[in-house]
């Protein structure tokens, strides 16, 4: 299987990805689509990887363009495709939903409870689980989009679209350098809100959550499905 994996900051850290790819055979080719560089054809991949990053699906640069309508090409093609947090929400929205703020932003270490809906891409998930979250915006389900999860902040926390189709609004593949850097780059973003923590706080919950539970902060938890 080769994967296509699309970052949109340059600290953004693939590696939890990458590691998992390469266990499984996968090869994986990494690609900057805000540098304006030309996405693949449909051919030459088989499982398309969004990422996350500071920007906005509905913001207008044309970058963003193409890179929305690429996602749905992949999904009108038939690829396995997986968006994570701005991933997920280009993928709402090149599927026909909408992207907006959200009332509340949510940052650090909340808990993920699963709807009672049930799909084989969520079928590992634990019921309800802590992951790291970091995101100002939401969306509304595209109409045939399947709702998996929610939080106290935010309604809509995964969705599955048929049966190759997966958005999750948290993260978890954040590793320890990456958040590292979150928190020095965007800290400006911590401010005083029911659902943002401290950046003590977070590297608090970090470490508690990876000794209480590794499958629910593994990247594997979700992928494991799209390999079978």
């Amino acid at each position: 299987m080769h994967i296509v994996l699309l970052k949109h900051f340059a600290f953004d850290d693939a590696s939890v990805i990458l590691a998992w790819a390469e266990q499984e055979g996968c090869q994986t080719t990494v690609l900057f689509p805000p540098d304006g560089i030309a996405l693949p054809r449909m051919d030459d991949f088989d499982w398309l990887i969004i990422l996350g990053g500071p920007m906005s699906a509905y913001d207008k640069e044309d970058w963003l363009q193409q890179e929305k309508r690429f996602i749905r090409s992949a999904v009108d093609h038939g690829k396995h495709v997986l968006g994570i947090c701005l991933g997920a929400q280009m993928l709402a929205e090149a599927l026909g939903g909408k992207v907006y703020r959200n009332e509340q932003k949510e940052i650090g270490w909340h808990p993920v409870t699963r709807t009672r809906a049930a799909h084989r891409l969520f079928e590992d998930v634990p019921a309800s689980f802590h992951s790291f979250h970091w995101h100002g915006d939401c969306f509304d389900l595209p109409d045939g989009a399947l709702s998996l999860a929610y939080s106290d902040a935010c309604r809509h926390q995964a969705f599955a679209y048929g049966e190759r189709v997966l958005g999750l609004q948290f993260h978890l593949e954040t590793t320890p350098s990456c958040l590292a850097m979150m928190l020095d780059r965007w800290q400006d973003e911590l401010s005083d809100a029911p659902f943002i923590q401290t950046a003590d706080r977070i590297r608090q919950e970090h470490t508690a959550v990876r000794s209480r539970s590794a499958s629910c902060g593994t990247f594997s938890t979700v992928s494991r499905p799209f390999a079978r």
